[in-house]
């Protein structure tokens, strides 16, 4: 086959979407669970609609903007740690590139390459793209893992007011002396759903994911209506 018959790979892979997809599915997950777990407290503990309406609210803003504030500023401490990586090798590429080469090489040794095979690789991976080969292959840096902030917040913000959203409706719909019930009943439902969905998307296995979100879902529900149930119990 000639060179010129080679075309670039553009097989799409799940792990392509990793990053937004745990961010989303972290995001919606918590807000299910954070916000029902909240209202079944509040419902336990006998209060008027009105304040457990007032508290969905405030669990729904609060628990958007954490997430936002939490994921930027985790993944942008990675994004810096990557970014420092990046320069030293770069440095190094500059000052030391014989050792540089000694060491990619190394790594494809490790990995089964004959030595002589092995330097010839990493002799073009660097003529072609030395930085991009030594993030790759010595640092584990690649576009598709790569730190990016500003889109984890948002879609944790995002994914977290989608969450937290339906036990709001279930509190806005669901009649005042059934609320609990409709309101862990639903959360539930839709926590098993969500499990589905990720696995379905990250190509897991599906019963086992939707099982353990649901758990400590519902776990966290009726810790939360324990604790409810017992303060509003006291005089």
């Amino acid at each position: 086959m000639r060179p010129h018959q080679y075309r670039a790979h553009t097989e799409q892979h799940r792990t392509e979407h990793i990053g937004w997809l745990r961010a989303a599915v972290l995001g919606a997950n918590d807000g299910i669970i954070s916000t029902a777990s909240l209202v079944a407290g509040v419902a336990a503990a006998q209060a008027s609609h009105a304040d457990i309406m007032t508290t969905a609210v405030a669990g729904l803003v609060a628990g958007a903007m954490s997430m936002a504030a939490g994921e930027f500023v985790s993944v942008y401490s990675q994004a810096d740690t990557e970014k420092a990586d990046l320069e030293r090798e770069r440095k190094e590429l500059a000052t030391d590139g014989e050792t540089e080469h000694r060491e990619l090489t190394a790594i494809y040794v490790q990995r089964g390459l004959e030595p002589e095979l092995a330097s010839q690789v990493a002799t073009q991976l660097m003529a072609h793209d030395a930085l991009g080969a030594h993030a790759r292959d010595e640092l584990g840096i690649s576009e598709a893992f790569s730190a990016r902030p500003l889109q984890a917040a948002m879609a944790s913000a995002l994914s977290f007011g989608v969450g937290a959203a339906m036990p709001l409706a279930v509190v806005m719909l669901a009649p005042q002396d059934t609320l609990l019930q409709w309101t862990v009943f639903s959360a539930a439902f839709l926590l098993a759903l969500l499990g589905a969905i990720a696995a379905l998307v990250g190509g897991a296995p599906v019963a086992r994911s939707s099982f353990r979100v649901t758990f400590w879902g519902t776990l966290a529900m009726a810790v939360t209506a324990g604790v409810g149930a017992l303060f509003g119990a006291m005089p």
